[in-house]
């Protein structure tokens, strides 16, 4: 009897309020999953993923820590606590950066998202590069990306300033260029986008201005109702009006630690052969990541992967048994490299599907972005009789929960109910055990209750946990526990599926069963 998991991205429990999406949304699935199954809810941040306590948590440790079943030290307090024991400093990939520099007399250029965010880099690490890099004397030019989704829209009016004192004070380092995350940090081949961020930082492609200039240039493209995420490219020129820009013999580290949305803009630079736009000018550079962002990209990483064994889909595929993997581009990392613990290749009997996602640049436009296509391949492959484990992503509740626009928020899950409601009778009917569950909150709370305004950002909520079908055992039927307090984490969930499945959970697992 196959199993669905459907993780629905971006999908919290609050309180009621009028900032709740979900309570605000006609949910009559839901409703039928608390009434029928098992409901539970289960922490997803903070220590509980691997995280700084308090950290909301984010689709990558979510996804993470679900498939591994237990709790992996996370990017971000593993270089937090390599800062703070000294050995950061002693890296030996920084090492081979400051030898190059010195025979070549070339810059530093950071790149990487600077923001209070949390969920693709830490400015904390920021910091310690630029320590470092005042140690040794290095010349340090920055190109910051701009955040506005796991920040506040508008952060950057005063983030920015903050990291141009920083550097001032430190006496190390300019910022050389800024630009959204839009463009820097695409992640489903609009390389159009990747294309205008290259071209600033090597070609200095963008407006000009004064480091003097930078509040009016935010002013004037807030006031056209763009946030942080969507600034358009803009080179912030030294006294002489000359672009900043990455010449050869110099080095390129991109220190967001997050893998997904940095892949494509690192492969402008990793690969020699490049033909997904034209480069113009490709620099000589030393290039450097502070992760892995996937394998054979650059040997030159500061903090490689650590080996996790003994995953879900690792022990589903030990098994013999076959297993399939859907989402759409958003999310299809998710569903495969994390929930694989970093491994890139599939396991034996494991098939993934990738469902494109729609091309437009506002998804609060098309908030049913391509659930219903993805809830259709699930269907689809429960008819095909082949798969024992499905795993499928659904990115709305994420993704539009992003935009801040409440009302598009509450169509993401009022769409999410509605495919859900498709699985839930072929559960009913004996045919499947479906698992629905979130990764992070999000969707959940969408409005400051304090100011009134949107809200973009991850929450530290927990996550519902909702299963029924074939195989759960009748005591558990009808057993609600949806509320603020959860009785696990997402942890649970590997151990949990593998109960149903009846196979052996691996002693590596930490988590537990929760129909035990």
């Amino acid at each position: 009897m196959p199993l669905v998991l459907a993780i629905l991205d971006g999908f919290g429990v609050a309180p009621p309020s009028f900032g709740n999406a979900i309570w605000r949304a006609r949910t009559p699935s839901f409703d039928a999953l608390t009434r029928e199954g098992f409901t539970a809810t289960l922490q997803a941040s903070g220590l509980a993923v691997g995280l700084p306590w308090g950290e909301p948590g984010n689709s990558e440790v979510g996804h993470l820590t679900a498939g591994s079943g237990r709790v992996i030290y996370h990017h971000l307090p593993r270089i937090v606590l390599a800062i703070r024991d000294g050995s950061f400093f002693k890296n030996p990939v920084l090492k081979e950066i400051a030898s190059h520099l010195r025979n070549s007399g070339g810059k530093l250029h950071l790149l990487g998202l600077t923001s209070s965010g949390g969920v693709h880099a830490y400015i904390d690490h920021l910091w310690a590069l630029f320590e470092w890099a005042r140690q040794r004397g290095i010349v340090v030019a920055l190109h910051a990306f701009t955040d506005g989704r796991d920040a506040t829209p508008h952060e950057g009016k005063d983030f920015l300033p903050r990291v141009i004192a920083r550097m001032h004070d430190l006496g190390v380092g300019r910022l050389a260029s800024f630009v959204g995350r839009y463009y820097a940090m695409d992640r489903d081949g609009n390389w159009e986008r990747t294309k205008a961020a290259w071209n600033l930082f090597v070609h200095g492609e963008g407006e000009r201005i004064r480091q003097s200039e930078i509040d009016e240039y935010l002013s004037r493209q807030y006031a056209k109702g763009l946030s942080d995420e969507f600034i358009p490219p803009a080179s912030v020129v030294d006294e002489e009006g000359q672009a900043i820009t990455i010449q050869d013999k110099d080095a390129v580290l991109l220190f967001d630690f997050r893998e997904d949305s940095e892949r494509q803009l690192a492969r402008t630079f990793a690969h020699e052969k490049f033909d997904s736009f034209d480069r113009g000018t490709y620099p000589r550079v030393f290039f450097a990541t502070i992760t892995q962002y996937e394998e054979g990209l650059t040997p030159h990483i500061l903090f490689p992967p650590q080996d996790v064994i003994d995953t879900l889909g690792e022990v589903v595929s030990g098994a013999g048994l076959q297993q399939l993997r859907i989402a759409e581009t958003e999310k299809y990392a998710h569903v495969t490299y994390f929930f694989n613990g970093g491994k890139e290749v599939a396991f034996p009997g494991e098939e993934r599907r990738i469902i494109p996602s729609l091309e437009v640049a506002h998804v609060d436009a098309q908030p049913q972005m391509r659930a219903r296509e993805v809830a259709d391949e699930i269907i689809v492959a429960l008819a095909e009789k082949r798969f024992d484990f499905i795993v499928a992503n659904f990115a709305n509740a994420d993704m539009v929960g992003h935009t801040g626009n409440f009302t598009a928020c509450v169509e993401a899950v009022e769409v999410l109910d509605n495919v859900i409601g498709q699985l839930l009778p072929r559960a009913q009917a004996g045919e499947m055990t479906l698992i629905v569950t979130g990764d992070h909150g999000n969707v959940e709370a969408k409005i400051d209750p304090h100011t009134g305004r949107p809200l973009t950002e991850h929450t530290t909520n927990p996550v519902p946990l909702y299963i029924t079908g074939f195989s759960l055992p009748d005591r558990f039927r009808g057993i609600s526990k949806l509320t603020q307090d959860p009785i696990g984490t997402l942890a649970d969930i590997a151990p949990t599926i593998l109960g149903i499945l009846k196979l052996q959970v691996p002693v590596s697992m930490t988590g537990r069963s929760l129909l035990r």
